[in-house]
């Protein structure tokens, strides 16, 4: 392959310099390593050559590489018109051993292409103080190197560029293994200067760089990676066995004995070791046959009515007031009413369409008033309310004080059963009940309210019922203790437990020695012990 065959006078087309370099190769230089430079059109081509015409001025290349990728052709001949510069990368030891070529007198006739010239005549290399005190000295840059260097010191060097990619082309395997993207480490001249990197350049930037991504790319691309096979021969149980012995031997052991596996933790568990936990933390003067458990484990025992009675008197005397104790009922139940609703997913601004409704049953007593309390801050939260509360001469004073409040929550009430919703509503809260007054249960307006909760089909909650199965009473889904829980039957449904604020010296001065169970909530739910 001739790249170019124009047939010009040598003394007109042909460089003075390259003619000169011809004629010398022309007689000993066959299977040496050179680097010509073609110009930016054709590349930058690396063989070995293996024949030199003077009478055509032409020189052959064997296994040639253009820009750091081997050629598809074994062989190729360039015209001395062509060549920009050339440059001789390594030479055979056996022309030296041999005599066929005089490192004396090739070190005194060493021409420019031995130290890559520019057209200004100004030498590449890198100055460098030598380390004896001798004058500065020329370091060559990579694949540079001055030939009567190679031929003075060849053992200080190692293979150069192209014959690292022949190997490379000869032996695929290796070429797949090994990396030749950057200048290896072995092949630098020992005495060889770092370049700055202040932006300081020992000499002109190429236009690409022919060391990189050229190692046998067709080889690598037609072979692929197993994988599998790889990791089969990684033996994971043999490795950890050789740990553990290893580590037994020597005392230093960090996962446990063999046959003791890690303790493995949730991540809501504490890790950290503590005391023992007490799950009876709460104890009461006298057993009111029915206890209770939280979702922690923790015991929660029932008392009888006239210890509850005098917790909440206790607890007045003190400064928690009728109003205060009304007013954290309301807002628990109420909150426990939401969540029961569906939370965010039904009481949001993008489902006003859909708001919630909800009918509110309560009596002329202290439980109608959380009751009332409760619907007050339900219509708060965009709950549609209807309270029913039937029309008496004389109320208590919370009662009143709690209706004042919620008239101004615009929301609707009504004094007969009649007025009530005949379509099933989202939920029913009942506070008819009263522990004080079980004549109530007698009157009309109490049965008709009865018989209307539970022909309505909706989900009942009733707020701090009364303890006994009584005869005329709405059986509840849910059902809201109070401090704590009454021995509830089993119309009250699945019971929860609220928090009014009550102190523990409260508890204590009763006889009751209290931990409160609540944690993050105010509202816990209770099971069954």
């Amino acid at each position: 392959m001739v790249l170019d065959e124009c047939a010009h006078p040598l003394s007109h087309r042909t460089p003075l310099l390259t003619r000169l370099m011809l004629y010398r190769m022309a007689v000993n230089w066959i299977g040496s390593l050179v680097s010509i430079n073609c110009g930016e059109t054709l590349g930058v081509y690396q063989g070995k050559i293996s024949a030199v015409d003077q009478t055509s001025q032409t020189i052959s290349l064997t296994q040639p590489f253009r820009n750091g990728v081997k050629c598809s052709v074994p062989e190729l001949t360039f015209s001395a018109i062509d060549i920009k510069d050339l440059k001789i990368l390594d030479i055979p030891h056996t022309q030296i051993n041999t005599g066929l070529v005089q490192p004396s007198v090739f070190a005194s006739t060493s021409l420019p292409h031995s130290t890559y010239s520019s057209p200004n005549g100004a030498s590449k290399g890198i100055k460098k103080l030598n380390t004896s005190g001798s004058a500065p000295q020329t370091i060559p840059r990579r694949a540079e190197l001055k030939v009567q260097d190679l031929v003075t010191s060849p053992q200080q060097h190692s293979k150069s560029y192209v014959d690292r990619h022949i190997d490379s082309a000869l032996t695929p395997s290796k070429a797949f293994r090994r990396r030749h993207n950057s200048w290896s480490s072995s092949s630098k001249i020992p005495n060889q200067a770092t370049p700055k990197k202040n932006g300081v350049k020992n000499g002109p930037m190429k236009s690409k760089d022919d060391e990189c991504f050229g190692d046998g790319i067709e080889v690598i691309l037609d072979t692929d990676f197993d994988f599998e096979g790889n990791l089969a021969l990684f033996d994971k149980a043999a490795v950890f066995e050789e740990i553990d012995t290893f580590e037994r031997r020597n005392g230093t052991r960090s996962r446990g004995t063999p046959n003791e596996k890690p303790t493995r933790y949730r991540h809501d568990e504490n890790i950290l070791e503590s005391e023992p936990i007490v799950y009876r933390q709460i104890t009461v003067p006298q057993h009111s046959g029915k206890e209770y458990c939280t979702d922690s484990g923790l015991v929660v025992p029932s008392i009888s009515y006239d210890l509850h009675k005098k917790l909440l008197a206790t607890a007045e005397r003190h400064g928690l007031s009728l109003e205060r104790r009304l007013e954290m009922a309301g807002v628990c139940a109420s909150q426990m009413t939401l969540t029961l609703l569906g939370g965010p997913n039904r009481l949001n601004p993008k489902n006003v369409h859909q708001r919630p409704t909800v009918a509110l049953l309560c009596g002329p007593h202290v439980k109608g008033a959380q009751g009332i309390s409760c619907g007050r801050h339900l219509a708060n939260h965009q709950v549609q309310v209807i309270l029913f509360l039937p029309n008496f001469v004389k109320m208590l004073e919370c009662i009143t004080t709690e209706l004042q409040l919620f008239s101004k929550t615009e929301s609707k009430q009504v004094a007969s059963v009649k007025d009530l919703p005949d379509t099933p509503v989202d939920l029913v809260i009942n506070c008819l009940d009263c522990h004080e007054n079980p004549f109530l249960r007698e009157q009309p307006w109490y049965r008709a309210a009865v018989e209307w909760a539970n022909q309505n089909r909706a989900p009942v909650l009733s707020i701090d019922p009364p303890v006994g199965e009584l005869e005329h009473v709405i059986d509840a889904k849910w059902s809201l203790a109070v401090g704590l829980p009454l021995p509830l039957g089993e119309s009250a449904g699945r019971v929860y437990l609220c928090d009014i604020g009550i102190p523990k010296k409260v508890f204590q001065e009763v006889g009751i020695s209290y931990h409160s169970p609540f944690g993050c909530k105010f509202v816990i739910p209770l099971h069954c012990a």
